[in-house]
């Protein structure tokens, strides 16, 4: 059972570095400790772009978070709000908790006038699609990534 979602606090540290580890090793991403203390002082810091809320269990752990930020958009000359990270506990799945970050995302960007909600996911991501099926429109772009 979720007890609470809210933005993420220095208490939250230890927590969210390892939710924030394990999302990065199933995602087979490298991550160091180096560069994980790079995005939680991001994270902490009212300047940098990047957001976090965290969602506690009944043990009032750590069960998942969610990472995202405004970006501008030329076209329409709006802001909109990006979802880069969304991780949940193996162990606290099918509980609801992605749907409840979805949509406090999105009443976070509807108090702050952003027009949108975007993120990617693999297109092999299928338990995850399920839930994004509910709350999104799967757009018609396609994701290109420069060669480095």
């Amino acid at each position: 059972m979720v007890d609470t979602i809210r933005q993420a606090a220095q208490k939250d540290r230890e927590g969210w570095d390892a939710l924030f580890d394990a999302y990065c090793r199933f995602g087979g991403e490298e991550q160091t400790a180096e560069m994980r203390n790079r995005v939680w002082g991001w994270i902490n810091d009212p300047n940098a772009q990047t957001r976090c809320f965290v969602v506690e269990g009944d043990n009032q752990q750590l069960i998942g978070f969610v990472h995202f930020r405004s970006y501008e958009r030329p076209m329409p000359a709006t802001v909109g709000a990006y979802i880069d990270d969304m991780f949940v506990s193996p162990s606290a799945r099918g509980q609801g908790i992605v749907d409840l970050m979805i949509q406090t995302v999105g009443d976070f960007a509807k108090e702050q006038g952003w027009d949108v909600v975007r993120w990617m996911t693999s297109e092999t991501n299928y338990r995850a699609r399920a839930v994004y099926d509910r709350h999104a429109v799967k757009s018609n772009w396609v994701t290109y990534q420069l060669k480095s």
